[in-house]
């Protein structure tokens, strides 16, 4: 199994970044993804969910509103489409996948290698 996260980079405050992970080796469709995201110094926060059909959606109270998550079954890929980013927003992005419920942490089988978002006052 491989989830493979890229999209992270460097942008000013203010701006917009989109991460992708592309997934390989597992039934994707059955997946729940979830995203997550680690500062340096700081613990792993859990930043949002979509389940398999991705009719149901979650998102952590520090980047609700700025932040979305979608996912394209056909292509094995899930998104997370980043807005209004601000420089507290740095930080290692991770995507993972859990036949549990998204908001479980404990529960995600599968992670990503982590893509660094860096992001500039």
């Amino acid at each position: 199994v491989q989830l493979q996260a890229s999209g992270g980079g460097l942008v000013q405050a203010g701006g917009s970044l989109r991460l992708s992970c592309a997934a390989s080796g597992l039934a994707f469709s059955k997946y729940n993804m979830g995203w997550f995201r680690q500062a340096p110094g700081k613990e792993r926060e859990f930043l949002g969910g979509i389940n398999y059909s991705a009719a149901v959606l979650g998102y952590a109270d520090s980047v609700k509103g700025r932040f979305t998550i979608s996912r394209d079954n056909a292509k094995n890929t899930v998104y997370l489409q980043m807005s209004s980013l601000k420089p507290e927003d740095t930080a290692v992005y991770y995507c993972a996948a859990t036949l549990g419920w998204y908001s479980q942490e404990a529960g995600y089988a599968y992670w990503g290698q982590g893509t660094l978002v860096t992001v500039s006052s």
